[in-house]
Parts: C-alpha cells; structure tokens; sequence
C-alpha cells in the first residue's frame, strides 16, 4: 500500500494524475474521467470542507459495523463496487477544475502530514488511525487511478 503521507508516494498518485487527460477513458463503470476526478475529490471534501451532510448517530453506527473495515483496510476494491451516494457524480464536471483540486488535496494531505490524521475524526466512521486514513486514501486513487488506465 502506498503511503499518502510520504511525499515520493503522494508524488507518484499526483504524476499519475497529470498523465490523464480529457480524452481518458474507463477501463470499467459509469464515470467519465472528469467524473471520477469529482468522485476522488469528495473524500478529501469531507475532510477539509464543510458541505456534505454528516450521517446521524444511527447511520454512522451501521456505516463503522459494516463498511468501515473495507475502507480502511488494506485489501483493494473491487471493480464495480457500490459507493456512497454523497460520492455518486452524475452530472457535467470540468476536467482541470477537479484534477487541479485533486492535486492540491493530495499535495495538502502529504503536508499536513501522518500527526495530524492520527485519531483524526471521520465523518462517517469515527476517530480513525493515520494508517487508517492512509488506506482510505492511497487505495481509493489506486482504484480509480487503475480504472483509467494509469
């Protein structure tokens, strides 16, 4: 698992990144590359920006019983997985809008730094460790990263 807190691993998802171009296409599911560029970017949305709506305390308990280790574990996804609906993208994005955003998120969460994530709370599953946050991240862009061929 590449680690998103060590700049020569968040430099290589970010190279990854610049590779891709509007034309990219899907090895697999729905999204378009700009699409998928919005659907990466939720999850660093929700640690740095206030707009998507908290789970109640009920929902949140099911989320951190069922789907938490999957996240945060170090197995990859699978093709075609199910995703939360606030990480569904279906309407028309901008291709260097959400890639310049990713990048700077990416590059933001290598600074910031392991310390700052340790015990850092999630919006839908708790305190989570900063191994845990790495799984959560580095694994999601290698998901979707693979999807589109790079």
């Amino acid at each position: 698992m590449k680690n998103i807190f060590r700049r020569e691993d968040s430099q290589g998802f970010v190279k990854r990144i610049n590779q891709l171009t509007p034309e990219s296409k899907a090895l697999w599911g729905k999204m378009n590359i700009a699409q998928m560029l919005a659907h990466c970017n939720v999850a660093y949305e929700m640690v740095y920006e206030d707009i998507h709506t908290r789970p109640n305390i009920l929902m949140k308990f099911v989320l951190k019983l069922l789907v938490k280790n999957k996240v945060v574990n170090d197995t990859p996804y699978p093709k075609n997985n199910q995703t939360a609906p606030q990480f569904v993208i279906n309407d028309i994005r901008n291709f260097d809008i959400e890639k310049e955003r990713l990048i700077s998120y990416i590059n933001k969460t290598q600074t910031l730094g392991e310390k700052e994530f340790e015990g850092k709370e999630s919006h839908s599953f708790g305190r989570l460790s900063s191994k845990e946050w790495n799984n959560m991240f580095a694994k999601h862009l290698e998901h979707h990263l693979s999807q589109f061929g790079v």
